[in-house]
């Protein structure tokens, strides 16, 4: 009997052990967390790190809710003096809540305000349903748009970001997306603002966003929290000609998520500049063409005068690669690949583009021949 009791004992000692250890590797691995400093003009990472792991994303979601609206209200399909009466279902949200009731009305303006200040999932539903129908249809188009951006990586099941398996995203397409929401200036002035109240006074919006009030050129961000995302934040911030977007996505708490985001930003501000490659003409030699009209054509960059990111002070370091081939057979389509032009700098790569073609060429044949034959012999 001893001898079984003590085995009760050792087996109730390792499960009170083991068990809350694994639970909390497991909340580890399921918020890893992923970061990464984005420049919103030119597309280019700057730093990243688990940038294109596929992770939940708390409210951090209505980054792209935001983002159809706010082209919504562009094309003219949703305007801020709609009059939007909130559903049962709406009603129902949990999480961060304006406390909407059934069939309470507001304005477009007042909701978008209760979401972007606040992160309002009622708010945000009762937008859904009134832009698409229902939020099943309006996250139809959120999945849409998301391919349209090429965020491969994305897939949305919800409007506000609860968590599911099925819903995800990761750092890398959350800058894309929120690059692209701060090309619309139409909701700037309720992403900095820090303190607003609703219903006369009776409700009060605080912006979840930190960075609002302390952040030398911040534009917006978007905060998330749930339990399987850990504590998620991206925000833009925009000093002379940089605009970076940064973003954390599964931080243990508040203090990090902020700190990341604070980080990544001062290293974009401190470190970076925008640089525009030059362009070395005597490089461009034309290019032979074979059995066409004309014996050769001229090559240009696809993407010139486009602009890249580089550290500070390097820009005599940077070095150029001009490659392209030898000959082409025509026919030869203008904007046709015939090379590429990259640059870098310590070896790594900070710009690339196509060298194409710049006209047609048209393959020669009888008629074409006997044709240039006959105006060579009129001109003589």
């Amino acid at each position: 009997m001893k001898k079984f009791m003590c085995v009760l004992l050792v087996t109730a000692i390792a499960f009170t052990i083991y068990f809350p250890a694994a639970n909390k590797t497991a909340r580890a691995e399921a918020s890893r967390k992923a970061e990464i400093l984005y420049e919103a003009n030119t597309g280019q990472v700057i730093f990243s790190q688990n940038a294109d792991q596929k992770l939940p994303m708390a409210s951090v979601t209505k980054v792209m809710s935001l983002l159809l609206w706010a082209e919504d209200i562009e094309a003219g399909k949703l305007s801020l003096d709609d009059r939007i009466k909130a559903s049962s279902y709406a009603s129902s949200a949990e999480g961060s809540v304006i406390w909407l009731s059934p069939n309470e009305e507001l304005t477009a303006a007042e909701l978008l305000e209760a979401v972007i200040v606040s992160s309002a999932n009622d708010a945000c539903i009762a937008l859904a349903e009134h832009s698409a129908g229902s939020e099943a249809q309006f996250v139809k188009r959120m999945n849409v748009r998301a391919a349209e951006l090429d965020m491969t990586g994305t897939r949305y099941t919800n409007c506000v970001g609860y968590d599911d398996s099925g819903h995800y995203t990761t750092a890398r397409d959350v800058a894309v997306a929120t690059a692209e929401l701060m090309k619309h200036e139409v909701f700037r002035g309720w992403m900095l603002t820090w303190l607003d109240y609703l219903r006369g006074g009776e409700t009060q919006l605080v912006n979840t966003n930190k960075l609002v009030r302390t952040y030398n050129g911040m534009l917006g961000g978007k905060t998330g929290t749930t339990e399987n995302a850990g504590c998620c934040f991206t925000a833009c911030a925009e000093r002379g000609e940089l605009r970076l977007v940064a973003v954390a996505l599964g931080c243990e708490d508040d203090d990090e998520r902020f700190s990341t985001v604070k980080g990544l930003l001062d290293y974009g501000f401190d470190s970076f500049e925008k640089f525009t490659p030059e362009t070395d003409y005597s490089k461009l030699v034309p290019i032979k063409v074979t059995r066409g009209v004309s014996d050769k054509i001229e090559p240009i960059i696809k993407k010139q005068g486009a602009d890249c990111i580089i550290r500070k002070g390097r820009s005599s370091d940077v070095k150029y690669e001009y490659t392209f081939v030898e000959q082409c057979e025509a026919p030869v389509k203008r904007g046709q690949f015939l090379g590429e032009y990259l640059v870098t700098l310590d070896g790594a790569e900070v710009f690339r583009s196509e060298i194409v073609a710049k006209e047609d060429v048209a393959r020669m044949n009888f008629w074409r021949c006997l044709k240039m034959v006959f105006k060579e012999l009129v001109s003589m």
